[in-house]
């Protein structure tokens, strides 16, 4: 199994945007608050978007440079969660042509928040305690697979200079996205820093990563840095009915689905996966209780339980607590 490291190293993996993690406003008032809500719920909206990653520094001896990688979609951003200090986005893709509605990542932010889950080993999470120092002011955005699952974490502040709304992550652990562990096995982790800005057009997304393997001995080797952008571009020229229309017959559905995460996810020590890194296992036979749902067809509590009794469990005990990593295994 593989093994955490260290917060200290991590940030180590990232200096090459040090500056940009540092950048942090130390205001906190009720005012501030209020303005950083109002930018996280300007990210709702109707989209077009690109998405490109580009391998950058070679680190591994040998190591080729991946081709780049672009793509792109339709995409709507929906409120579904708005408290004073917790806001919930969830995205929602749709295809042009015909329509066809795939509920895509969410987005959770909480303001000062107590606690949040980091990617410790394969298919595992641990909850552990945000620092003080780094929780002050500070809001936490946790991002979710298309089943719910976690995916990653940051903590960080809004910052406003020269009038321009970013909020920039502390640098984390997230496992492999979707468009490489369908393809590479060279890693198994990410070290990233993550950056939102608002925009005149809408909003961006930017990624700071480090392709890492880390070994069952503890130890680490980097392959590669890499900048992703995604642009979140405003649109009127998509027809985003069927994606609100899904939504409707399916928000009731996935507050359950988030309830049982959450039962995991809400204290330590955490949760782990017993399904394959792809995470098909779970994600199939929710889509299809949501796709019966969008037909009219009921679906019993007890088949949402069913998945997650097989494939979900409480992670092992957290050991090593934040920062730290536990001995190798």
């Amino acid at each position: 199994m593989t093994q955490p490291v260290t917060r200290a190293s991590v940030l180590a993996l990232c200096l090459c945007v040090s500056p940009i993690a540092l950048a942090l406003s130390p205001v906190n008032d009720a005012a501030s608050t209020e303005r950083d809500r109002a930018s996280i719920l300007a990210m709702q909206g109707e989209y077009i978007v690109d998405f490109a990653f580009d391998e950058t520094v070679l680190l591994k001896p040998n190591y080729e440079r991946a081709p780049a990688m672009r793509s792109g979609g339709n995409e709507t951003v929906i409120v579904v969660e708005d408290s004073p200090r917790r806001i919930v986005l969830q995205h929602i893709l749709v295809d042009g042509k015909s329509g066809h509605v795939t509920k895509h990542w969410r987005q959770d932010w909480v303001f000062e928040a107590p606690r949040r889950f980091e990617f410790s080993a394969d298919q595992t999470w641990h909850v552990r305690t945000i620092p003080a120092e780094l929780n002050r002011g500070a809001w936490t955005q946790c991002v979710y697979e298309v089943s719910d699952a976690p995916r990653y974490c940051g903590t960080g502040r809004w910052d406003y200079r020269n009038n321009v709304a970013t909020w920039t992550s502390d640098p984390s652990w997230r496992p492999l996205p979707r468009r490489e562990y369908t393809k590479r096995s060279d890693y198994n982790a990410v070290a990233a820093i993550n950056r939102h800005t608002l925009t005149p057009n809408g909003w961006t997304h930017e990624q700071y990563n480090t392709k890492v393997l880390r070994k069952p001995d503890g130890t680490q080797q980097e392959l590669a840095r890499e900048f992703g952008f995604n642009d979140y571009v405003k649109t009127q020229d998509v027809d985003f009915k069927p994606a609100y229309k899904y939504w409707a017959a399916t928000k009731d559905y996935w507050a359950k689905v988030r309830a049982h995460w959450n039962v995991y996810l809400d204290q330590a020590p955490g949760v782990r996966l017993k399904t394959k890194v792809d995470g098909m296992a779970m994600i199939i036979p929710l889509f299809e209780q949501a796709g019966k749902l969008e037909e009219g067809k009921p679906v019993a509590d007890k088949e949402i339980d069913a998945v997650f009794a097989k494939w979900v469990v409480k992670a092992p005990v957290d050991t090593a607590g934040p920062g730290q990593s536990p001995p190798a295994k």
